[in-house]
């Protein structure tokens, strides 16, 4: 993928593979969008994190403390004649509601308001699936649904355009598969916007008086507008079959029902909608009216749609009343439809993996704490919040969480019911959610004279999305140094304010109860447990290691708190490639250790250089210039698909992208590149799936027996449901001979290999040892065994029909710098040698 600058400046009609948000931003500059503006949550923030924030010279781009703000600040570039384009996933439309609401009956001239909201039916990283069509519907909004990377590249312009051609906000609301995954875009044309007139500002006001014209005349004028051109346009496709099955879709589910075509029944008619809301109810019952049997209704959410046709009369089928479809699979299609397969049975469960936080993150210790002074009775109940912070349920150290900033309210209340225990439970949350919203709650307090003791964990950034600033970082996105300080913010709200350092476990536990102790005198205590979020520590401060004295240790498992660290056969502790050594502070392991076994080895001499630089010194240079004939269209396979399983952590993100490289370069650019990811929890841990296929298709979601080879970088990761079922009969299994037990596990609760076998027992089957290699290459963290099972299937047909030169060439493209190309180039070789 080319830079973010290039992407915005680039000729138009140039193929890109993109992630579906960076389409989008790259849409938003190239359309002449005047600004952006969020709040980071997943799945929209790589729009302006990884987007946006690369050429704010060319858009006004920024974060906003919560999405209610950013949508005053769109609201505000609207008022000066300026289109804006504001982020935000479902949740963050609820907590921005009041804006949202209010602003939709203004009906004078302004500026373009565009709101994205990124979906997560799943959910992956969400904490409800609750549908925000029917607020759409009742707030007359207009809602575009994109359906292809392409679209969503186009997204922003024909919003913006919509948004002043009908003095409305715009909402385009994509769904979480398209956000996440890659595909093929040519990049639209380069436009610039003119100041929009402006209506004076007095004509812009909430009023009860104005409120009630507003509405009246949406409801004569705007509505049937917008209702004439949703049904006359070009936008809306009928994908003509036999005439005797047809589906109504829309967004995400265009993808899905075209793959579903193409692999499985050719005869299907298919209404593809544009937009969901106003709805063509025209153009549905003349769609209804064309096809001779049952018409079905595929849509992620609720049943928004199919019900809509219900109520005009048109006889649908869908989801059932009850049912708890939120998000379609090729799977569920297939059986609504009539073509349906069984799946395999599982031969043994998979290995449950919650999300858990990062080995070394400065929350672990405070975790630790509360867990013991829940277990001890010492605390009864620990109110959490929405962020890392959430992670510490599986830790045991919270019981309950809500929404962002909601955790000191509803201790508030919680203490209002039972005074007697205020000095025996903690809300707790992070610094972006108290910058968020959690301040009011600080605020309300202090003003109700509620005592008790409310934890931030300050590590600087907002963490959970990937290390978005937030007030209480350095500087903001645009680089300029902050003069929020939190501490004295809290202290302005009137809490009393105690703060510990998040590496140091004695003064955690003794802040804790000291805080807990005031709160028995009736006192509200706020206290920040600081430690920067080990994402944004310089990679300098990793590679220091602990180590254990053998003769002291009692193999108690007090130090087994982290992925990082885990027990030999032995009972000894024994830290694997995931630890960070705490980013060279004191170790949280060694602090839990009762006997002061564990200490920090001393790097000899040149072993200070970390991870990939000090393995690629010793390695032999990798060629700059690599040579390779480019496939012709008749020497190329007409389709390649795969599907990687593994643990968050293992690299699958990296390794799409060298596929999608290939593919690209193999000339697959002139068809379709797809690929899927799962992102959100995965990254801290937890299961992750990555697609990719190209050539002639639709979807990043695989249908069972299309795939061409699984892959499984964590042997047990094979085992889950629906994985297996996605190989083709002919197709091949790579296995890495790799185990990743989550933390807690023992070993013998871990699937045995004959458990493994039996469940692959009618496949071919790779074993291959890729981190064995990686470690074997000096790379002491194992990241490049991705890099050593790309080789592997490199050598695997049809992938082989593509020649090496092509896949060095797409690894070096994506590689950057010298010492890792070094390093990828040796295990991709070292992975050839493998099949």
């Amino acid at each position: 993928m080319s830079n973010m600058r290039e992407l915005c400046t680039a000729e138009a009609g140039r193929a890109e593979v993109l992630q579906g948000n960076i389409a989008f931003a790259a849409g938003c500059v190239r359309a002449g969008i005047h600004a952006a503006d969020g709040y980071p949550g997943t799945p929209s923030t790589e729009v302006i994190d990884k987007g946006l924030a690369q050429v704010q010279d060319m858009i006004k781009a920024g974060w906003s403390v919560n999405e209610a703000v950013a949508v005053g600040v769109g609201i505000g570039h609207g008022y000066a004649g300026r289109d804006c384009v504001v982020t935000m996933k479902v949740p963050g439309l609820y907590q921005a509601g009041d804006l949202v609401t209010s602003s939709s009956l203004y009906t004078a001239p302004r500026g373009a308001l565009v709101l994205y909201v990124a979906g997560d039916f799943t959910p992956s990283s969400t904490q409800h699936v609750v549908d925000p069509r029917p607020l759409y519907k009742s707030c007359f909004l207009p809602v575009y649904e994109p359906r292809s990377h392409q679209e969503l590249h186009e997204a922003a312009e024909l919003a913006a355009d919509i948004s002043r051609r009908f003095n409305t906000t715009v909402v385009i609301q994509a769904g979480g598969t398209l956000c996440h995954s890659e595909g093929l875009v040519h990049l639209m044309e380069r436009k610039t916007r003119p100041l929009a007139e402006v209506a004076p500002l007095r004509e812009l006001n909430s009023l009860p008086a104005q409120a009630r014209r507003g509405y009246d005349q949406v409801m004569a004028e705007r509505l049937p507008a917008l209702t004439a051109m949703v049904e006359a346009s070009p936008l809306n496709r009928h994908i003509r079959g036999e005439g005797r099955v047809g589906v109504i879709t829309y967004g995400s589910g265009s993808m899905l029902m075209e793959e579903y075509r193409a692999r499985v029944d050719p005869s299907l008619d298919i209404l593809s909608l544009a937009f969901s809301n106003p709805l063509p109810m025209e153009r549905i019952r003349a769609f209804c009216a064309s096809v001779s049997g049952p018409v079905y209704v595929i849509e992620e959410g609720g049943r928004f749609v199919q019900d809509a046709c219900l109520a005009a009369g048109l006889d649908v089928k869908g989801k059932a009343c009850d049912s708890t479809v939120t998000e379609w699979t090729p799977e569920l299609v297939a059986e609504l439809l009539g073509h349906g397969r069984k799946a395999r049975a599982a031969a043994a469960r998979p290995v449950s993996r919650p999300p858990m936080i990062c080995a070394g993150c400065p929350y672990r210790l405070t975790g630790e704490v509360l867990r013991r002074m829940k277990k001890r009775g010492e605390i009864e109940a620990v109110f959490g919040d929405i962020g890392c912070n959430t992670l510490l349920y599986f830790m045991n150290a919270v019981d309950t969480g809500l929404a962002m900033g909601a955790s000191e309210s509803i201790r508030t209340g919680y203490v209002l019911s039972r005074p007697e225990s205020a000095a025996k439970c903690v809300s707790l949350l992070g610094d972006g959610t108290e910058c968020h919203s959690g301040m009011a709650a600080t605020r309300n307090a202090v003003f109700r004279n509620v005592p008790g003791v409310k934890l931030v964990l300050d590590n600087e950034w907002i963490a959970m999305t990937g290390g978005q600033p937030g007030p209480a970082s350095p500087h903001n996105l645009a680089g300029e140094a902050h003069r929020f300080n939190l501490a004295e913010a809290l202290r302005g709200e009137g809490a009393i304010v105690f703060s510990a350092d998040a590496y140091n476990l004695a003064e955690i536990r003794e802040g804790i109860r000291g805080a807990l102790k005031a709160a028995g005198e009736n006192k509200f205590v706020t206290m920040l447990i600081r430690g920067c979020c080990i994402r944004k520590v310089p990679a300098s401060a990793y590679g220091k290691r602990p180590t254990v004295d053998a003769q002291a240790c009692r193999r108690c498992g007090q130090c087994l708190i982290c992925p990082g660290i885990e027990a030999s056969d032995g009972g000894f502790p024994r830290w694997n490639n995931l630890c960070s050594g705490c980013v060279s502070r004191t170790p949280a392991c060694a602090q839990m250790c009762p006997a002061g076994a564990i200490s920090v080895a001393q790097p000899q001499s040149g072993e200070e250089k970390s991870g990939e630089a000090a393995c690629a010194a010793e390695l032999p240079s990798a060629p700059e210039d690599i040579i390779c004939g480019l496939p012709d269209a008749s020497s190329r396979p007409e389709r390649l698909s795969l599907a990687i399983r593994g643990v968050g952590g293992q690299g699958n993100l990296f390794f799409g992208r060298v596929l999608a490289r290939v593919a690209f370069l193999a000339g697959y650019d002139r068809e379709n590149v797809l690929k899927g990811e799962t992102h959100g929890m995965a990254q801290m841990g937890g299961p992750v799936i990555s697609t990719f296929a190209c050539g002639q298709v639709y979807s990043p979601v695989l249908a069972p027996g299309t795939a061409d080879c699984l892959i499984a970088m964590e042997k047990s990761e094979v085992l889950r449901p629906g994985f297996i079922d996605l190989l083709r009969p002919d197709g091949a299994v790579l296995l890495a001979d790799t185990r990743v037990l989550p933390q807690g596990m023992k070993s013998a609760e871990y699937p045995s290999d004959e458990m493994i076998a039996r469940q692959l027992a009618d496949f071919r089957v790779i074993t291959v040892n890729v981190l064995d290699i990686a470690l074997g290459l000096g790379d002491a963290r194992g990241r490049c065994a991705n890099v050593v099972m790309l080789g592997a299937l490199s050598m695997l047909a049809p992938f082989s029909a593509l020649p090496e030169g092509l896949w060095l060439r797409a690894l070096r493209q994506v590689t950057p710098g010298t010492a890792l190309w070094d390093l990828n180039y040796a295990a991709f070789r070292a992975g050839r040698k493998l099949v």
